[in-house]
């Protein structure tokens, strides 16, 4: 075969194709989805440009084809530091399950924090390279190589970090759906977190009206811990408010989990909600509805009494 039939293909550079990352190749990207599609053969739609996420803007913002959220962090030059920053940022100030970061030169280092993300954390995280590549006098074309995708290794350790993850944003969003209910106000100034509890204070040092949450459970609780070295004191704050259990319970409006827990510090009163952060998500604001309102009940049963207890400075 002749070698003069046989083109030779050459990288262009980046900036002779989109002079400007944010005017030229975002907007080249919104309109062309189907190269970034293929590439990493998944299906993207809905393509927004510069969405705000607090004060900052994303570069792209989509949804993928079970209507999650997606993001896109375009850099047309080395990976860096400020760029894994904004891509982890806006993954959570969109609450999307996928961030996508393009850069024209992957950083080994970046690389690897991509792929410990992919490993440690419910979301996916894909790291793109790009370049630009013409054949002879052909106008350039796009190339996109991923170098980093989800990872679908299935061992121990990675799937137990998974479903660690996991349970981490699932908490967190039905915190966050808990404390945005107007019944809530109790616990109106709380941060949503992602552990298994969320609590305030009742007044009285060491005993705190607390949310707590399982997979299946959930509870409005009045929970009882002083500090090291106050088991006494904690079993005393118990047994006084235990002695006014009938009272209590009448105001209430039911029966709560009287928990002294004898071979524990802390005790606890509380009532119990069927249904937890595993169930259903769209059975959970009916759950935490009955929660915002039996930790209301809870408050008023147990005020009248937390006034009267005597206990240590």
């Amino acid at each position: 075969m002749n070698d003069q039939s046989i083109g030779r293909l050459e990288r262009v550079h980046l900036r002779t194709v989109w002079k400007h990352e944010a005017y030229d190749f975002t907007q080249w990207l919104q309109d062309n989805a189907d190269v970034l599609n293929e590439a990493l053969n998944i299906s993207l739609v809905n393509i927004d440009r510069e969405q705000a996420a607090g004060a900052f803007s994303i570069d792209l913002v989509a949804e993928d084809e079970n209507g999650n959220k997606v993001i896109i962090e375009n850099q047309l030059e080395k990976s860096n530091h400020d760029h894994l920053g904004k891509l982890i940022t806006y993954l959570t100030a969109m609450q999307a399950r996928t961030a996508i970061w393009i850069v024209s030169e992957p950083r080994p280092e970046h690389v690897a924090a991509i792929t410990w993300l992919n490993d440690n954390n419910a979301a996916r995280f894909y790291m793109v390279k790009v370049e630009a590549v013409r054949i002879g006098q052909s106008p350039p074309a796009p190339m996109l190589t991923v170098i980093v995708g989800p990872s679908d290794d299935q061992s121990d350790v990675v799937k137990a970090n998974r479903e660690f993850s996991e349970r981490y944003d699932l908490r967190e969003r039905w915190w966050k759906l808990l404390l945005a209910l107007p019944a809530a106000k109790l616990h109106a100034h709380i941060t949503p977190g992602i552990y298994s509890s969320i609590g305030t204070s009742s007044g009285v040092r060491g005993l705190g009206f607390h949310y707590s949450v399982t997979q299946d459970q959930s509870s409005a609780e009045l929970y009882i811990d002083r500090g090291k070295d106050q088991d006494a004191e904690n079993k005393s704050a118990f047994d006084q408010l235990h002695a006014h259990k009938d009272a209590i319970e009448t105001a209430f409006g039911g029966p709560l989990s009287w928990e002294r827990l004898d071979n524990k510090r802390a005790c606890r009163i509380r009532a119990l909600i069927d249904g937890g952060y595993r169930s259903p998500e769209d059975e959970w604001e009916p759950i935490l509805i009955k929660l915002a309102d039996a930790m209301n009940r809870l408050d008023q049963a147990l005020k009248p009494f937390l006034k009267t207890i005597k206990l240590s400075a």
